[in-house]
């Protein structure tokens, strides 16, 4: 059994040096997680030194304590965010009652169900994203992909402590099969849908920490109004790290395309071939990328209509996107939202049942937010003086989950015909020769200040180190 030095080997606010029981679980637990990192996490990486952040404590001087650490030596730490002892709960059902300090018995299950659900996420990620370290464009990139992949790890572990501390046998059972589900295992994969997709380059790296992390940032904000004081507080504190991870993909996508456009002016074209021939990844490439993982992303919100929706709510074990900032009863019932559905062959709205339509509200949440990001990425192209300008698609397009799935839609909306689908589907998504052409640009290029051709530097380093600083060591 693993000996762990539990003042400095996991930073912790949680008195881990005191509880026995928690000691125990986490013991059995931790070797196996250090397998599943050795197997699925970051290839090639186990000697590398990577200026990385980590989270000794929860205040504005131990939450990112920089500098060159082994990842496999990496310090997963487990925090909540400080507490208040009269804390009351602020919607659904038990409005006004005192926020609960363990698990209610009636909601234990649908609470592990949630907690399972995004735990499983956190390593989903770092597996998708194994390879990406073999082609990174530059070593500034190359350490922020292993800063993420490291806080998906310790997302991890603050699901992983939640079901120790909280939920027993079940519990720790449940953390160990956090560790053997895997992303795209045709047998035991991932529970949701986009954890089981490819991310085969970075392009899509970018877009999967721009929108699906962003997810992430719309479900945590959801979890941190629970009426579960400790699930609250973790998913507050998970949610600084979140962050980052977005901003590695807004600042990514960003830095593409301006090298597009730079290229484009020199070359005086908007040519797709030619702005290929050239080394950059042509606009039209960008949007089909975007348009799949947009619409991928939305789906991991659910079904448009959900009775678990409305029970997590009512239950006050999940709230919505700023809950505490809205200003209507905080119950809903009687209270109704709009929802999309094809009738006749066409795309109306229906009132439903707010409660029901929760998964909807939180989707039209991340919708503005990503739409907001967006807006900026095209500031780029305007800055450059491209006309062309980057739109999400329709929130009915390539849909598999809810009334919605399997409806043949354009990206602007309009319902469409089997044969016409097939015929634009490559013109709408990513094309098997897209992805090959953006894979063909996939070479490593680690020199310190060095960038592949299709990306352009950042405007800044990490941590305001120069952006050819020795980011990553490599043993």
């Amino acid at each position: 059994m693993s000996t762990i030095n539990y003042s400095e080997k996991i930073p912790n606010n949680v008195n881990l040096g005191e509880d026995r029981t928690l000691q125990r679980a986490l013991e059995g637990w931790q070797p196996n997680f250090i397998n599943w990192w050795d197997d699925v996490g970051p290839e090639g990486s186990t000697n590398h030194e990577v200026y990385l952040r980590t989270a000794v404590s929860v205040d504005p001087q131990g939450w990112a304590q920089f500098g060159h650490v082994k990842m496999r030596d990496y310090r997963w730490g487990i925090f909540l965010n400080p507490g208040d002892a009269n804390r009351e709960i602020h919607f659904g059902d038990h409005k006004g009652e005192k926020a609960w300090q363990d698990v209610p018995g009636e909601h234990r299950a649908n609470l592990r169900r949630i907690i399972v659900t995004q735990g499983d996420t956190e390593p989903a990620s770092v597996e998708q994203q194994r390879h990406l370290g073999l082609t990174a464009p530059s070593m500034y990139d190359l350490r922020n992909l292993f800063q993420i992949n490291v806080e998906e790890g310790r997302h991890l572990w603050a699901m992983v402590y939640l079901l120790h501390k909280h939920f027993g046998r079940d519990g720790r059972e449940e953390a160990e099969a956090l560790l053997q589900r895997t992303s795209g295992d045709e047998n035991n994969p991932r529970i949701l849908g986009a954890f089981n997709e490819r991310t085969p380059d970075w392009l899509a790296f970018f877009m999967f920490t721009y929108f699906t992390d962003r997810d992430g940032k719309f479900q945590l904000s959801a979890l941190a109004e629970s009426a579960f004081d400790p699930l609250a507080r973790t998913t507050k504190f998970m949610l600084t790290e979140e962050a980052h991870h977005m901003f590695v993909g807004e600042s990514g996508v960003s830095r593409v395309l301006a090298r597009t456009a730079q290229v484009m002016n020199e070359l005086k074209t908007d040519d797709a071939q030619k702005v290929r021939a050239a080394g950059a990844i042509d606009l039209g490439t960008i949007q089909r990328y975007l348009n799949f993982h947009y619409s991928v992303t939305i789906d991991l919100f659910g079904a448009d209509q959900s009775s678990n929706a409305a029970i997590f709510y009512s239950s006050g074990l999940k709230g919505r996107y700023e809950e505490g900032k809205r200003t209507d009863d905080h119950v809903l019932k009687g209270q109704t939202y709009k929802v999309l559905e094809v009738k006749d062959g066409q795309l109306v709205e229906k009132d439903v049942p707010m409660l029901n339509a929760l998964n909807e509200v939180l989707r039209d949440d991340f919708i503005k937010d990503s739409v907001a990001g967006v807006g900026r990425w095209n500031k780029v192209l305007e800055k450059a003086g491209i006309p062309t300008r980057l739109v999400v698609p329709h929130k009915a397009f390539n849909r598999q989950i809810g009334a919605l799935a399997g409806i043949k839609m354009s990206p602007e909306g309009r319902v469409v015909n089997e044969v016409e689908w097939a015929a634009r589907k490559n013109e709408w998504l990513p094309s098997a020769e897209d992805f090959a052409f953006v894979a063909s640009l996939m070479g490593r290029v680690v020199e310190p200040g060095k960038f592949a051709g299709w990306i352009s530097p950042p405007v800044m380093g990490i941590n305001r180190q120069p952006v050819d600083f020795e980011y990553v060591r490599f043993g």
